[in-house]
């Protein structure tokens, strides 16, 4: 047993020896091929980089050319006011100055519209009427300051005409309107007046039917005196639907016409008119002499806040189909006047019925037209 020992443990130094021996041999050939191999060079390494600035040549930039500042422009200094020239009070005892003394331009107190209070502006103008202002001024403890009136505009040459006032009367029209934008109206109107040897008074209505219901558009009423220029308003009241009456005066003591509604105020001229007596001073001028209705036809007619001479024109004679049948008519037509009116105004006049106002057209600047046409003409009483 020990023999089997000793002899596997002389093997294994054997082996053991043998491989030992074998490993130098392949170190030492490996270290042989090494040492003839020629060296290769070492690998440099690259330098570090620099950063260099190069200097290069500046080109020279010359300055703009400065201006020197220029001086700031101060605003003027504000215009004082006008000194005011001392306002004179009236002393108790001294005697009151004449009408229209030392008023120069100013427009006179338009008398107050029917059922308006003393000294109380209608409702809805948003202005009291001229010395209202003053008077209140003077009871709340304020000086009353001087106020500007706007000067009185100068009178047209009037055109003088031959007349004949038509007989008392009402006219009943059909009323046809069509709105700017195409809805389609009808209604009916009324053209009422009567006279006295000294005095007269008219009437217009006019409204439309909504849903079996007349409602009522405008009215007009036109009052005064005749004589040999015609009709002669003294007060034209005009009351639309949703607005506040206006009053328009024709003033005969001082010679000038005003409204209730503005400042505006002219000088009054022969032959002048309202809105409501205008168709009937032209019926008046037809029957006064036909021959008449020539050329233009001028009157200068105060409305609602200004007045303008309506210059009508004889367009020839026309036939014109009524409820009444065909009737023969004379077609006057009033064109736009650019800077007075923007709405045209046809009249259609009926020889046959003493020249009445048969049809009465209005083509509004916005498009809009209303056309009344007689369908009734009931004379009466004078003086009713």
């Amino acid at each position: 047993m020990s023999l089997a020992i000793a002899s596997n443990r002389r093997r294994r130094k054997i082996v053991f020896g043998a491989l030992t021996v074998l490993l130098h041999l392949l170190l030492l050939d490996w270290f042989g091929g090494q040492l003839g191999k020629p060296r290769e060079p070492a690998k440099r390494e690259a330098p570090p980089a620099e950063a260099r600035l190069l200097k290069t040549p500046v080109t020279p930039v010359q300055a703009p050319d400065v201006q020197p500042p220029q001086p700031v422009l101060q605003p003027p200094p504000p215009i004082p006011p006008l000194p005011l020239e001392p306002v004179e009070v009236a002393q108790a005892g001294d005697a009151p100055a004449a009408a229209g003394e030392g008023e120069g331009a100013r427009a006179p107190v338009p008398d107050a519209a029917p059922g308006d209070q003393a000294g109380t502006p209608a409702a809805g103008q948003g202005s009291a009427p001229n010395g209202v202002a003053d008077v209140q001024s003077s009871q709340a403890g304020a000086p009353a300051q001087p106020a500007a009136e706007p000067a009185a505009k100068p009178a047209p040459e009037a055109r003088k005409y031959k007349v004949d006032l038509p007989p008392a009367a009402d006219i009943q029209m059909d009323v046809a309107r069509t709105d700017a934008n195409g809805t389609n109206w009808s209604g009916d109107a009324l053209l009422s007046w009567t006279l006295t040897p000294t005095s007269y008074k008219i009437r217009v209505e006019a409204g439309i039917t909504v849903v079996f219901a007349h409602v009522n558009l405008l009215t007009l009423t036109s009052e005064g005196t005749v004589g040999d220029e015609g009709f002669m308003p003294a007060l034209m009241t005009e009351k639309r639907r949703g607005k506040s009456m206006t009053a328009t005066h024709f003033n005969r003591n001082t010679g000038r016409l005003s409204f209730s509604a503005s400042e505006a105020n002219y000088p009054l001229v022969w032959g002048a008119q309202d809105k409501a007596s205008v168709p009937l001073q032209l019926t008046a001028i037809a029957r006064g002499d036909p021959q008449q209705l020539s050329g233009n036809i001028d009157i200068l007619v105060g409305e609602d806040r200004d007045a303008s001479v309506f210059s009508f024109v004889v367009l020839g004679q026309e036939q014109i189909d009524t409820r009444m049948g065909r009737i023969a008519t004379w077609h006057l037509a009033r064109p736009p006047k650019p800077g007075s009116y923007n709405s045209r105004l046809d009249l259609w006049l009926a020889p046959d019925h003493g020249w009445m106002p048969v049809q009465i057209r209005n083509l509004e600047a916005s498009g809009a037209v209303t056309t009344q046409t007689v369908n009734n003409i009931v004379m009466k009483n004078s003086g009713s």
